[in-house]
């Protein structure tokens, strides 16, 4: 049986929300977060009446969302009846914390399709989005009921009763399948941008994509396609201050408000960015393009751009490495990056000189810095670290280099993974049930990446709340089940 070509056709047969009632005096004060578990419970049921009088049938609960943004994500409401509008869930003590917490003006909330209170305000609050759409509102009836304090992330999925009767092999067999599915999307996606853009450009953008992490890919892709790899190199003294600048980050703030050492590096950026700036200012970020909160600082965007920064200064190597694609030796070259100099210290300005003052390199400032804005560290940090260099390998070296040596699944195969990931967690959750079976299947890469794409096809796309999801029909047919 081929199971990349069964989950291939598997994959093919694969929009907004809640209830007022009367408002009971509350007995005690809520925190955000035993609301937030007592509605993932499903306490407050599913079908409500919005404020202003709609009916809301909650389709699907959705994924609680543990990082930055609205509360539920993945969701799916009706509304009178209608179709279903698949979005997020935020829910807030008193309909003004919309406002007050900035959400009309965050466009992570534009996907918002209800928003649920259960306080009452001396006023009429209502919710629009950054893009002025007016999102349902709903006042929640609460009791005095109990509520465990936590929940895990999403609730078990049809198919898990079916998928628990398979042995760790059967399991491992299937998720590699759905694998092996992404990994070809993966490499075909490549190999479309190295047919318009070459080799060494659609590699570059590619890497630079990755730093973005989940939150600032758009911008890191825009940053590279506006500063391409050709015109850099060509512009190799000013690398630093090209990639900070057009990434929006230089400009004329008051430098006297950062210590010395941060104030001497910006000083050296500018000096450089100041020549360039009216000619490459059109095609420069804002810091809106940005996001910076809800990030852990080793996932700070200036120490992002730092990081592709010495990347381009380094690209020799990482070309060879691409093609090698020797996982022990791309590890070895991003453990020692900003560690050495690649090409030779920018000249100082004539001022500089003059004053006697001396800038910091890139590989001496961010070794001791997770951004401009922090304070220098007592130890030496590295640019980008193991669950970066995961990414990489799993979305761009191993998919750039599989098509000319396909032998390199093998060798992916075995690569652990650094950090748990949180929408493998719920996947696993939905396929396999809260008290997941196979819980080593976790622990690596290529089956987080097949349960990765199983939730992508199915689950993000179900708004039925798994009632209508093929998966669990598709599975039925594998012969392990015919035995």
């Amino acid at each position: 049986m081929q199971l990349t070509g069964w989950y291939a056709d598997v994959s093919k047969t694969s929009p907004h929300l809640r209830d007022e009632g009367q408002l009971f005096p509350l007995s005690r004060s809520f925190s955000e977060l035993e609301i937030q578990a007592r509605w993932f419970a499903g306490e407050f049921g599913t079908e409500f009446v919005s404020t202003t009088g709609e009916r809301i049938k909650l389709l699907q609960l959705g994924v609680w969302n543990r990082e930055a943004g609205p509360d539920f994500a993945e969701a799916a409401i009706s509304i009178n009846g209608g179709e279903a509008l698949k979005g997020s869930v935020e829910l807030d003590p008193e309909a003004r914390d919309w406002e007050r917490h900035g959400h009309s003006i965050n466009p992570d909330y534009e996907g918002v399709v209800l928003h649920v209170f259960w306080r009452r305000s001396p006023q009429e609050f209502f919710t629009r989005t950054a893009g002025n759409r007016c999102v349902p509102q709903v006042l929640l009836d609460i009791d005095a009921h109990e509520a465990p304090p936590t929940q895990p992330l999403a609730k078990p999925g049809r198919c898990s009763q079916l998928l628990q009767r398979l042995s760790e092999s059967q399991a491992a067999q299937i998720l590699e399948a759905a694998s092996r599915f992404r990994m070809n999307k993966k490499a075909a996606r490549l190999a479309r941008l190295v047919e318009i853009h070459g080799a060494d450009e659609a590699l570059y953008q590619a890497l630079a994509v990755t730093l973005g992490y989940k939150a600032n890919q758009l911008p890191f892709a825009l940053l590279a396609q506006r500063l391409p790899l050709a015109f850099l190199h060509k512009n190799r003294q000013e690398i630093e201050a090209l990639l900070f600048g057009i990434a929006g980050f230089i400009d004329s703030t008051d430098l006297s408000l950062f210590d010395f050492e941060t104030r001497s590096y910006l000083r050296s950026l500018w000096e450089h960015w100041w020549p360039r700036r009216i000619e490459l200012q059109r095609i420069a970020l804002g810091k809106a393009d940005w996001r910076f909160n809800g990030l852990r600082p080793a996932n700070d965007p200036h120490r992002r751009v730092a990081a592709l920064v010495e990347m381009v200064k380094h690209w020799g190597q990482i070309r060879v490495l691409a093609r090698s694609c020797e996982v022990s030796a791309i590890r070895k070259f991003f453990a020692g990056l900003g560690k050495t100099r690649a090409f030779p210290s920018r000249p100082s300005s004539a001022k500089s000189r003059q004053s006697g003052e001396t800038h910091p390199e890139c590989t001496e400032f961010w070794r001791f810095h997770y951004s401009f804005r922090s304070v220098r560290t007592e130890k030496s940090l590295a640019l980008v670290g193991e669950s970066r260099v995961n990414d990489m390998l799993a979305n761009v070296f191993v998919p750039y280099a599989i098509f000319s040596d396909p032998t390199l699944w093998n060798s992916y195969k075995q690569l652990p993974s650094i950090l748990s990931n949180r929408r493998a967690e719920t996947a696993a959750i939905r396929l396999f049930g809260r008290a997941c079976p196979f819980p080593n299947l976790l622990k690596k890469i290529v089956f987080q990446q097949g349960l990765l794409q199983i939730y992508e096809d199915f689950c993000r796309y179900d708004c039925s709340d798994c009632q209508r999801c093929p998966f669990p029909e598709q599975c039925s047919r594998l012969p392990y089940f015919g035995e």
